[in-house]
């Protein structure tokens, strides 16, 4: 009770000084170039100086604050990976050595890079599939809806959820996962599947997928509506299938918003954490790069040198698609 009541107060008083901020502000602006019982022309200088500054009273904070939270840790993780596990004693590039010389790095890095390859591509896929098929049946919201459930579930959760679909019993004991009970039904031999090297990786692949395909259909189903009608009508009435509207006409009009879907995705692949931390923790090789650096960072002992660069070189894979996606869309925003 006494968390609930601090939490509450935080956010009232959170809300008042913002609220606070908003008229004092304001207030100390329009002292600053008044406006009233002035000549006309510093009356249109003054409101032509408030008009700049006020924006940048609402932004700036924001800014300020976005800017520490954003370059402050690159930069102190960058000073960090040439020092040792303890951050003090400076190291030079023995911790980039230790990187690029580690078994458990390359690991890390193949199974990141398989799942940039099917996460994504899979999402996206089955985005666009069922903001396809939804549009056209009367009970789409209904299917939407139960789709995009998973995305209000926490990584956690949903592992949480897949663990008891891939359960494994051994001992004869009855198989309570939906998997295993399924394989059983048919005459198979259960299995502890999240063991099995190589295929486990992409059973987690499978939760990300469900949580994320979500998020895919409902961007999509919006640019599928903003496809104009006469395209499509001028496509049936020159004969074209389904499959041809679908992937000569549809397709390539939502082309760019099916870029931004999968590179918002691939991002988020990129800094996967949760579910595998739930799942297997990173053994039976499935240990991802986000993992291995809470691991260096804040297990064994702590070693603030190697989880550092660890945390490099996770930075220096997103920054080329965030850089790609950002070009993209002022590419876009230009051609309107």
């Amino acid at each position: 009770m006494a968390q609930l009541a601090s939490a509450l107060a935080i956010m009232i008083m959170g809300v008042l000084g913002c609220a606070a901020y908003f008229y004092g502000s304001n207030f100390l602006l329009d002292k600053l170039f008044p406006t009233k019982n002035r000549p006309y022309e510093q009356i249109a200088r003054n409101l032509r100086t408030a008009n700049m500054v006020r924006p940048w009273l609402f932004l700036g904070p924001a800014v300020l604050l976005l800017t520490f939270y954003l370059f402050y840790p690159v930069i102190d993780s960058f000073r960090l990976s040439f020092f040792d596990r303890t951050g003090d004693e400076f190291v030079g590039l023995s911790n980039y050595v230790w990187l690029f010389g580690s078994d458990e790095f390359f690991e890390s890095f193949r199974n990141n890079m398989l799942w940039l390859i099917v996460v994504p591509t899979a999402a996206t896929f089955f985005g666009l599939i069922i903001a396809t098929m939804t549009d056209r049946i009367w009970w789409g919201n209904i299917a939407k809806s139960l789709i995009f459930m998973p995305m209000a579930i926490s990584f956690i959760g949903a592992s949480v959820i897949w663990k008891f679909i891939y359960d494994f019993r051994s001992g004869g004991d009855a198989q309570i996962g939906l998997l295993n009970a399924i394989v059983v039904f048919f005459g198979g031999e259960p299995q502890n599947w999240i063991t099995i090297p190589f295929w486990n990786n992409f059973f987690l692949m499978i939760i990300l997928v469900w949580i994320q395909t979500g998020f895919a259909m409902v961007i999509l189903s919006a640019a599928l509506r903003g496809i104009p009608d006469e395209t499509i009508e001028a496509a049936v009435l020159d004969g074209a299938n389904g499959l041809q509207i679908f992937f000569k006409i549809m397709v390539p009009q939502i082309w760019g918003t099916i870029a931004v879907v999968w590179t918002t995705i691939t991002i988020l692949v990129l800094k996967v954490f949760d579910i595998v931390l739930a799942m297997t923790n990173g053994q039976w090789d499935t240990q991802v790069l986000a993992n291995q650096m809470f691991d260096w960072m804040f297990r064994g002992g702590g070693d603030f040198g190697r989880g550092a660069v660890v945390a490099i070189v996770i930075m220096v894979l997103v920054i080329p698609i965030m850089i790609w996606n950002i070009k993209r869309a002022n590419a876009e925003m230009e051609g309107r």
